[in-house]
């Protein structure tokens, strides 16, 4: 899978693609652009096409760049000119374009791969109670503060009770306040994985497919 099945996550990463495809696009056209900048000198640069959306001063410093390679093919003999100037301006377009393209997607591609990825294994693992269980295990090696939201999540039942409730039936003095039990914490949560408790499994599994934006 591609997208995340959260709504939120799911627009992020729709603004990410269109921001990566609006980019390269981008630099596709100023590749064009350029490569028919660094020609010879057969039409005035005033007729010469502007680089789109890149502004003045790129444009400006596309236009000098261009002017230079025109000294450079003027200065070379005459059979070579036409040639030279051909190769420039591939070189010079191929760059502009592989350059801001290519750092781009070192940064943007491996990190929806990476997602993509785990995504896909997370689905995998959720349809098994095995996998259910190394998904919570993995849930466990999360931050304290993601731990305790996810604690939260469980009923305040601690073990024992029903034998607490027999000896408060036993013992009128003993008296027993279940609102004033602690709250589950983390220390709950790796209790009950070691346990297998079912309950604590499912919650865990379900946090961990709810960070990567799949459904629960």
């Amino acid at each position: 899978m591609w997208y995340a099945h959260n709504p939120g996550r799911r627009t992020r990463q729709l603004l990410g693609d269109g921001a990566a495809l609006l980019w390269t696009a981008l630099w596709a056209a100023a590749a064009l652009a350029a490569h028919q900048l660094v020609q010879p000198a057969s039409q005035p640069a005033a007729h010469r096409p502007r680089i789109p959306l890149l502004g003045s001063s790129v444009d400006g410093a596309l236009r000098g760049v261009a002017h230079a390679g025109n000294r450079i093919v003027s200065a070379a003999p005459a059979p070579q000119g036409p040639a030279a100037a051909q190769a420039l301006a591939v070189l010079g377009a191929v760059a502009l374009f592989v350059i801001p393209v290519g750092l781009m997607l070192t940064v943007w591609l491996p990190r929806r791969i990476r997602w993509t990825r785990q995504a896909a294994a997370a689905q995998d693992l959720a349809a098994t109670e095995d996998g259910r269980e190394l998904l919570a295990l993995r849930a466990l090696l999360r931050p304290l503060d993601e731990l305790a939201a996810t604690a939260e999540l469980l009923p305040a039942q601690p073990d024992g009770t029903p034998d607490q409730d027999q000896d408060a039936d036993q013992d009128p003095d003993l008296d027993l306040d279940l609102d004033v039990l602690p709250a589950p914490g983390p220390g709950s949560l790796a209790k009950g994985w070691r346990e297998a408790d079912p309950v604590v499994l499912d919650a865990l599994a379900d946090a961990e497919l709810q960070r990567l934006g799949l459904r629960a």
